[in-house]
């Protein structure tokens, strides 16, 4: 991605957060990031198309990092761990687009079913690996639906905390709180 391309898509997700999909509008992004709008257009053929981009890439990171880390563990206690983990490290580093899928999950919109289906797919890949745990004998019985739902949670738990506090989040610290309280209730003693 280059450099323009790149603060258009930064800009945007920064605008998305805080004000809305709605209230941003291509002029404001343009003036923010001080392209033209044909500069932009020549990235971006619409906002729409700037919006599926971030969840796209957004998507991409968190499924890519969950991929990639819980291939290195064989138990799958350990995959849950590496999952709460790196959810919480991309709220702390990528909280704007955590805002955004949470903030466009509901509604009938095409956007809004994009954001739904990312977030249900990204779900099962978690309720996946507390299937076989069950099975393996590995994680307590119980529904693995409910089960990733709650942990895909701690992300709007994780967001919650940090607007509470008004502080950087303490990723370590938190990630061992939901360990103590979530992941441990899952191991079978």
């Amino acid at each position: 991605m280059n450099k323009t391309k790149r603060k258009i898509f930064e800009t945007s997700m920064k605008l998305f957060a805080e004000k809305g999909y709605d209230a941003t509008s291509i002029e404001e992004i343009t003036a923010t990031v001080g392209v033209a709008k044909g500069t932009l257009y020549y990235h971006f053929s619409s906002k729409e198309e700037i919006f599926n981009f971030l969840v796209e890439e957004g998507i991409k990171l968190l499924q890519n990092s969950i991929d990639i880390k819980t291939a290195k563990f064989p138990n799958y206690i350990d995959k849950l761990k590496a999952i709460v983990l790196i959810q919480i490290k991309i709220v702390a580093k990528y909280e704007d687009i955590i805002t955004i899928l949470l903030s466009q999950f509901w509604g009938n919109e095409a956007r809004n079913q994009m954001c739904q289906k990312h977030i249900l797919s990204y779900v099962s890949k978690i309720e996946e690996i507390v299937k076989v745990g069950m099975e393996k004998g590995e994680i307590k019985q119980g529904n693995a639906k409910a089960i990733a739902s709650e942990i895909y949670g701690l992300i709007c738990s994780s967001l919650v905390y940090k607007a509470r506090t008004e502080e950087e989040l303490d990723v370590m610290s938190l990630y061992k709180e939901f360990e103590n309280t979530v992941i441990n209730g899952l191991k079978i003693k």
